[in-house]
């Protein structure tokens, strides 16, 4: 594209408009505003309103008596518009949906939005279903998502930054933050590695979330991701910051902790204690999930005497006559149950429940039936799949860890197991992203803000911010003494 000044000539201005956007899509509407003043309309056919252009700028423009340039800007009926002076700039605003305006003998070009895009309605979100609370989740369109926000924030320190990634795309990015609770370092450290992204196009937030992670090649997860609007919101009022994407509707949060990841929305609508039960079994579950199929084979190769006499006979009875060893019929048990997998996602929705139910069942029969595979591998496998996605934001990671895990078990027993978790530890604990420890609270210790991790503490006790994110407004809900007093009088009576 050119830096060229807009022409006074309004045909070599078309003329140069039609070398730079040649697609058949893009349409030019030449009109007389007021009988005698010669003008242009240039828009994309499929991403504009036509309808509002003949109600809005045709209709008064053709109506003005003795027009110029002031008139015909004050004449339009749209809620935005801008003039601009170079071809660059005019180009620019047509691909992303805007219409503009030429008039013959003028050197500045008038942009009106008239965008009209088809959008998905505002729904439940697949990936976080709730028993209760809000049930609405974001969509791929950017204004209805800022709505979203705008609704349940109403303060004027809610900001909003707009950036624009994308060499070919032009995709919209939005900054979110409540100033006075979000740290400047680290706005300006998110808005930065943001406008440093060099690529074609923008299509998902994953790819922000890529390029902003500091640790490229890390396994673990560095940005949060959710598709609820209230998520977000009760994110971004402990300190962070989202990131939102035109066409995406998973929003990004920073910086982020592991601890977010064992939470969910019902946590927060449902009792403490029920919150804080489930939360302690999530854990046990990941636990389970990683830890179990290599504790199996470790003990069926090397430590076969911890193993208590009924539960070895079990085993022995079982595995009598299976031609694979331990190790590898884990491996191939393994792999069914992710064949089976992907093709119930990959496959149509109904074909693929039917793959999946099919499959396990005859499959997992048929195996053990043949002597393939024995009965207590295809169980523990089963469980740990299932206990996997009890925390379904982190199943790619701990996915990845389970066959880690399974390797070292096999080749070394349970001394690698033992040392290969103290490594992963001693990374974790070192691990920072936007100057946060992944491991916060837990690592380092930061007693006050245990009270939203595993334990669930009551809403009257979160006084403060997370201390975590260092937010400079601390305070987040004052308690008035009366009613701290009336509670100790109704407990005493």
């Amino acid at each position: 594209m050119t830096n060229e000044k807009i022409s006074l000539n309004l045909a070599l201005n078309l003329s140069s408009l039609k070398k730079v956007l040649s697609s058949s899509d893009i349409k030019t509407h030449e009109f007389l505003i007021g009988e005698k003043l010669k003008s242009a309309l240039i828009y994309i056919d499929s991403l504009t309103d036509k309808k509002a252009i003949a109600q809005g700028v045709i209709k008064p423009l053709s109506k003005l008596y003795n027009p110029n340039f002031s008139t015909v800007t004050q004449a339009i009926v749209s809620t935005e518009t801008k003039t601009v002076s170079t071809l660059n700039e005019v180009y620019i605003e047509i691909l992303l949906g805007n219409s503009a305006l030429i008039i013959n003998g003028e050197k500045k070009a008038i942009i009106i939005e008239y965008k009209l895009f088809d959008k998905r309605a505002v729904t439940e979100p697949p990936t976080s279903v709730t028993l209760r609370g809000p049930r609405e989740g974001f969509v791929e369109n950017l204004t209805t998502n800022i709505s979203l926000i705008r609704r349940r924030i109403k303060s004027k320190d809610l900001v909003f930054e707009k950036l624009v990634v994308g060499k070919y795309s032009r995709t919209d990015i939005v900054v979110c933050y409540i100033k006075g609770i979000s740290r400047k370092s680290l706005v300006k450290t998110v808005i930065e590695k943001i406008k440093s992204v060099d690529i074609d196009g923008v299509f998902d937030s994953s790819y922000i979330a890529k390029f902003i992670s500091e640790h490229k090649t890390s396994l673990f997860k560095q940005v949060g991701t959710t598709e609820k609007p209230d998520i977000l919101v009760a994110k971004m009022l402990e300190g962070r910051i989202s990131i939102l994407v035109d066409g995406s509707p998973f929003a990004l949060t920073v910086p982020y902790i592991i601890a977010e990841d064992f939470q969910s929305a019902d946590d927060y609508y449902s009792s403490n204690y029920r919150a804080m039960a489930v939360r302690i079994l999530r854990a046990l579950s990941v636990f389970t999930a990683i830890i179990l199929p290599a504790l199996f084979v470790s003990a069926q190769i090397y430590h076969l005497q911890l193993l208590p006499l009924s539960f070895l006979l079990t085993i022995v009875n079982s595995v009598k006559g299976i031609p694979l060893s331990p190790s590898f019929e884990m491996f191939f048990t393994l792999m069914i149950f992710e064949i089976l997998n992907e093709a119930s996602i990959r496959m149509p929705k109904y074909v693929g429940m039917a793959v999946s139910i099919v499959g396990g069942l005859v499959l997992g029969e048929t195996a053990v039936n043949a002597g393939i595979i024995s009965a207590p591998a295809l169980m523990i496998i089963a469980m740990s799949g299932i206990c996997l996605y009890t925390v379904p934001e982190m199943v790619q990671t701990f996915s990845i860890l389970r066959v880690v895990f399974l390797c070292v078990a096999g080749s070394i027993g349970g001394y690698g197991l033992i040392l290969l978790s103290i490594l992963i530890l001693a990374y974790l604990v070192s691990f920072e992203t936007f100057k946060t420890p992944l491991l916060a609270p837990f690592a380092p210790l930061i007693k006050e803000d245990l009270k939203d991790t595993f334990y669930k503490g009551f809403l009257f006790e979160m006084t403060n911010r997370p201390k975590t994110f260092r937010s400079k407004n601390k305070t987040r809900l004052k308690v008035k003494k009366s009613t701290k007093k009336q509670k100790v009088d109704n407990f005493n009576a």
